[in-house]
């Protein structure tokens, strides 16, 4: 069964330090020690690193499952729900990108 790679990418409505970090603090918080969870990490985007490639966001989050089942788990558990009520409100845009690792 593949690990799933759960990559979350926020843009905030308001982009200083101190909301970031507090975005940061909060992912830290409520979303890292899982059941499932085999490895975690946030962290706000490289401003050196301004390739057209690269996405326009403030704040993004990591978080590697050990299977799917571990994954869904997470999108209902309360700890999860909370966080999303405390900080959804200061979300301009939140970017979701899930793959099976190989």
């Amino acid at each position: 069964m593949p690990k799933l790679a759960h990559h979350v990418f926020f843009t905030l409505a308001d982009r200083t330090e101190s909301a970031r970090q507090s975005l940061i603090d909060a992912c830290n918080g409520y979303l890292n020690d899982h059941e499932g969870v085999v490895d975690f990490s946030v962290g706000v985007r490289e401003p050196g690193l301004n390739r057209p490639v690269n996405m326009d966001y403030d704040v993004s989050l990591h978080v590697i499952f050990a299977d799917r089942k571990s994954h869904d788990m997470y999108q209902t558990a309360p700890r999860h729900l909370e966080f999303i009520a405390q900080q959804k409100e200061n979300w301009a845009e939140v970017r979701v990108f899930d793959s099976n690792l190989c």
